[in-house]
């Protein structure tokens, strides 16, 4: 894996990329969008430590999208009337097709947002799903080994955690209170808004505790 620190943060800047990063930036919590952002780039360094070639294996403007955009549903500009992945992939495939993406590019975008919190299924949808699913879990701190101490303290130092894993189950069980289709059973947003009624800490907020980074 590559130890230029300067290349591991930089973030692609064609208009496409540049677009998806200003609506982040405007509709999402700092939290959410900095979880987004590392999202990114853990997934690309995931990308190089499996070998998958940027712009052979997989599209780097795809990817930032589906990374950057993949919590845009626990916004108020796609806070609809379904469970918050397929209203953020909803939500990313209005944006790009608006940006002139074509529509199997923006099929699979909306894709790996749907399914990135379906562990195992994620996996079998092709490489950007896979590398969608897997920086957003690096990022909880799984599975990092292959990442230097000097790169995420660079990569959290640029983009820092704000209690990342506290603010997701915030707004995914305000949602969930609000309107009870955004938490169909057997969801995430379902088992988070039991955990928290039973005055527990959510499981989300424990796998942040105990990753690498924390919460």
């Amino acid at each position: 894996m590559t130890s230029d620190t300067t290349a591991a943060l930089a973030l692609p800047q064609t208009p496409l990329s540049q677009a998806v990063l200003a609506l982040t930036l405007r509709v999402e919590s700092p939290a959410i969008a900095n979880h987004s952002i590392r999202s990114f780039v853990f997934a690309r360094l995931f990308a190089e430590h499996i070998q998958a070639a940027p712009d052979t294996d997989y599209d780097p403007d795809l990817l930032f999208a589906a990374t950057v955009l993949h919590d845009i549903g626990l916004s108020e500009a796609a806070n609809g009337n379904h469970r918050f992945e397929v209203d953020g992939a909803d939500k990313a495939a209005e944006f790009l097709t608006e940006q002139g993406v074509g529509a199997a590019a923006v099929d699979s975008v909306w894709e790996a947002i749907a399914l990135h919190t379906s562990q195992h299924i994620a996996d079998r949808r092709g490489t950007l799903c896979l590398l969608t699913r897997n920086g957003i879990a690096l990022d909880f701190g799984r599975d990092t080994e292959f990442i230097s101490d000097e790169i995420g303290a660079r990569i959290h130092a640029r983009y820092p955690r704000h209690s990342m894993a506290t603010s997701l189950a915030d707004i995914i069980i305000e949602q969930a209170t609000a309107r009870s289709d955004k938490a169909p059973p057997f969801s995430p947003a379902f088992t988070l808004l039991r955990e928290r009624q039973a005055g527990q800490r959510t499981l989300l907020e424990h796998a942040a505790d105990l990753g690498r980074w924390g919460n």
